[in-house]
């Protein structure tokens, strides 16, 4: 018993490292994602296109992005498969992951969308990811064992991470620990292989695979040490100063979105992912008086309605805010837009009533056909997971299915096949 003790603890780690194979990925132009959660959701009815396909009037939050008609989609009509109402706020644990029951007795979470890419992709970059949130340390990203990895939500920090050089003696630090991370592998190698003649058929293939998941963690561990001597990035742009209150979503949001438009623009990951805001503070905004997560349990009150939308439109305006940036950067093939399919949805359709029905799905960038409006029966929808697949895909990852995903989202396509 002791001995499959000992292992399953080390198998609980290696089971989220990254594949071996991605060291092969690679394409002539890097592609990007960045998955945004609105924690409180928004406005239906402000937000979805009364009418669809390709001729829409935009609604009252997408008149802001007249200008970006042809560079995002909005989708209506998603669900989560399997996933039911009432887990309100507790169904952004599943908002990339695709798994029911968050919240519940028994839940276990899986790999969220961001770091299946990263498995494949990650190692191409300084950074495999980055995990951000405008308040807390609760992010969207989870492991394949499924556990939730910190967020930050210091923009400084992570800046300073990105971009400012450490002194000699801290990369000399970090260059020590990775020998002696390799160290200690050396000696999990060698416990490891003496296990294996004391166990089973069946404990012998998991050791083969914990194995395996060593060596892959040593390529791993070459690949941060050549980071680790490799200059960071210069950038035009000086530090961010971190907002401390917490209040202040939109500071904070803009925040994130300058950030994470800079790790784009200079290759240092191509994996973000970013939860919002949706606390209980009242947002410095002239004409809110309320809490935000207040104003989201409207029950319909016009006085509520009124401020939500005004909390909500600064919100989108956000959001415009970082296609502009990455419509203006250049990339290989075009804009860092072209190759940047950047994603914003919520784990709920309504928070007034915490639905989990008809969720806020816009997708810009990423070389898809844009310009529409994919309206889904609400009532018999697609998994939201289909609009993963097609995200998957663009990155140049060849696969047909993430968590529920029945295939790609229908007249979802891409400019070049």
């Amino acid at each position: 018993m002791k001995t499959r003790r000992t292992f399953l603890r080390s198998a609980g780690v290696t089971l989220a490292l990254p594949w071996l194979e991605s060291l092969a990925a690679g394409t002539k132009t890097p592609r990007r994602m960045v998955c945004i959660c609105a924690p409180l959701g928004f406005l239906p009815d402000r937000f979805i296109p009364e009418k669809s396909g390709r001729d829409y009037t935009p609604s009252p939050y997408l008149e802001p992005f007249a200008d970006y008609r042809n560079d995002f989609t909005v989708v209506s009509g998603l669900m989560h498969a399997g996933m039911s109402s009432g887990l309100g706020h507790q169904a952004s644990a599943s908002f990339l992951t695709g798994v029911p029951g968050a919240g519940r007795p028994g839940f276990r979470n899986a790999i969220s969308l961001d770091q299946l890419a990263a498995e494949s992709i990650g190692m191409e970059t300084r950074f495999p990811s980055l995990v951000l949130s405008a308040e807390g340390a609760g992010g969207l990203s989870w492991t394949r064992t499924g556990a939730l990895i910190p967020a930050d939500n210091s923009p400084s920090k992570v800046f300073a991470r990105l971009f400012l050089e450490g002194k000699g003696d801290t990369v000399r630090a970090q260059l020590q620990r990775l020998d002696d991370g390799r160290s200690i592998l050396d000696d999990v190698r060698s416990q490891a292989r003496a296990l294996s003649s004391k166990v089973g058929h069946e404990d012998r293939e998991k050791l083969d695979e914990y194995l395996t998941s060593v060596r892959e963690l040593e390529v791993r561990m070459v690949n941060d040490e050549r980071w680790a001597r490799t200059p960071k990035p210069k950038v035009d742009a000086e530090p961010p100063t971190d907002i401390a209150n917490a209040a202040d979503l939109i500071g904070r949001t803009r925040l994130l979105f300058d950030l994470s438009h800079l790790a784009l623009q200079t290759d240092s990951t191509r994996l973000i992912t970013i939860m919002l805001s949706g606390n209980t503070f009242t947002p410095p905004i002239e004409g809110v008086t309320l809490g935000h997560h207040d104003l989201s349990h409207h029950g319909k009150d016009p006085g509520k309605l009124a401020q939500l939308q005004i909390v909500e439109t600064e919100t989108l305006k956000t959001l415009r805010g970082l296609l502009a940036k990455l419509r203006q950067s250049k990339d290989a093939s075009g804009s860092l837009l072209d190759s940047t399919a950047v994603f914003l949805g919520s784990n709920l359709g309504d928070g007034s009533s915490h639905s989990t029905k008809n969720l806020p799905a816009l997708l810009a960038g990423g070389g898809f056909k844009h310009g529409q409006h994919l309206a889904f029966n609400p009532d018999n929808p697609p998994p939201l997971c289909n609009l993963y697949v097609s995200m998957l895909q663009h990155l140049g990852i060849e696969s047909d299915q993430f968590s529920s995903a029945t295939g790609t989202l229908t007249g979802l396509e891409m400019k070049c096949a």
